[in-house]
C-alpha cells in the first residue's frame, strides 16, 4: 500500500473548512446557535489542522543531518498526533461546554434562515472534500475495508482528513437536527443537545486519530505483504542460504529501515559475502522501494543439537 501523503485531499478540506467556518459564524451572529458557534469553532478547527498536516509534510521533507541520521520523516506523524489533540481540545471539549451552557440557559432562535441556509451549504461542501478524501484514498488502500485502511496506513494525512471530513458531516446532520427541533417545539434545548452530540463525536473521532497516531510515533513494522517481499528476496540459495531474523522499522512513511542477519556458507569468502549482501539489497530495493536503509549482518547458521 503506498505511503501517499494525500495533499490534494488536504488541500480540498482547508479550503471548504475555511469557507464553512466563516459561513458558520456569521450565521452563529444573526441567529444566536450554539450548535453554529460550536460546528463554526469545529471548522475553525479543522482548518488548523489541515494546515498542521501541510506543515508537517514539508517539514518532513528536509534532508538528514548528523544529529538526526535517519532524517525528519516522522515530522508527518507528530503533526498527525497534534491534529488529534487540537480536534480534542479546540473542538471537541468547546463543544460539549457550550452545549451544556445552552441547555443550562436555553433562548429561542433568531433568524432560523441563516443556520439552516449555512448547514445546507457545509453539507455541499464537506460532501465535496469527503468524495476527494474517499478518491485518494481508494487509490492507495488497495483491498483493505475502510476501518482497515485507518488502522494499517503508515502515512497519517488521509485517515486524519477522512475521519474529519465524516466527523463534520454527521456533525453538520446533528446539528441540523438540533437547530430543526428547536424550530419545531419552541425549544432552544434541543440546540443545546445537538451542540453535546457534535462535542462528543469530536471528542470520540480525536482519541481514535491519537492511537491510531501514537502507534505509529512509537515505530510501527511493515506491513506484512512487504515483510513477505523483503524475505523473499533476501535468499539467493547460493550465498546468502537462509534468514535468521529480520526487524523492520518505519522511519516515515515512504522510508523503511531493514536489519537482519542472513546465513551464508562457512566457506565462503569475505568478497564473496560483500558481494552477496549487496546483490541482496539490490533485491530488497527493487522488491520494496521505501526499503531504503538496510543493514544485513552475515554469520554462519547453526543448528540447535
Amino acid at each position: 500500500m503506498s505511503a501517499s501523503g494525500g495533499t490534494k485531499a488536504i488541500v480540498a478540506a482547508l479550503g471548504a473548512n475555511l469557507a464553512i467556518a466563516a459561513a458558520k459564524f456569521v450565521a452563529f451572529a444573526f441567529s444566536g446557535s450554539s450548535s453554529m458557534l460550536a460546528e463554526g469553532v469545529h471548522s475553525l478547527a479543522d482548518s488548523g489542522n489541515q494546515g498542521l498536516l501541510l506543515l508537517g509534510g514539508k517539514k518532513a521533507k528536509r534532508e538528514a543531518t548528523p544529529e538526526h541520521p535517519f532524517g525528519y520523516g516522522r515530522e508527518r506523524y507528530i503533526y498527525g498526533f497534534l491534529v488529534s489533540i487540537v480536534l480534542f481540545t479546540i473542538g471537541g471539549v468547546f463543544a460539549l461546554y457550550e452545549g451544556y451552557e445552552k441547555i443550562k440557559h436555553p433562548h429561542d432562535l433568531e433568524n432560523w434562515y441563516w443556520p439552516v441556509g449555512v448547514l445546507v451549504f457545509a453539507i455541499i461542501a464537506e460532501g465535496f472534500s469527503f468524495r476527494t478524501a474517499i478518491k485518494e484514498s481508494n487509490e492507495v488502500r488497495g483491498k483493505l475495508t475502510w476501518s482497515q485502511f485507518v488502522r494499517r496506513a503508515k502515512a497519517p494525512e488521509l485517515p486524519v482528513v477522512l475521519l474529519e471530513d465524516l466527523g463534520a458531516l454527521v456533525g453538520l446532520i446533528l446539528a441540523l437536527g438540533g437547530v430543526g427541533l428547536s424550530l419545531l417545539t419552541g425549544d432552544g434545548v434541543w440546540d443545546g443537545i445537538g451542540t453535546i452530540c457534535i462535542g462528543a463525536l469530536l471528542v470520540l473521532i480525536a482519541l481514535v486519530l491519537a492511537a491510531e497516531t501514537k502507534s505509529l510515533l512509537l515505530g510501527e513494522a511493515a506491513d506484512a505483504d512487504q515483510v513477505a517481499k523483503i524475505r523473499e528476496a533476501l535468499v539467493d540459495g547460493k550465498t546468502v542460504t537462509g534468514l535468521i531474523h529480520m526487524r523492520t522499522l518505519h522511519l516515515g512513511p515512504e522510508e523503511l529501515l531493514v536489519a537482519a542477519k542472513v546465513a551464508v556458507q562457512h566457506d565462503d569468502t569475505a568478497a564473496e559475502v560483500a558481494r552477496a549482501i549487496d546483490a541482496a539489497e539490490e533485491r530488497i530495493r527493487e522488491a520494496v522501494p521505501i526499503a531504503r536503509v538496510i543493514y544485513l549482518e552475515p554469520d554462519i547458521f547453526r543448528t540447535s543439537a
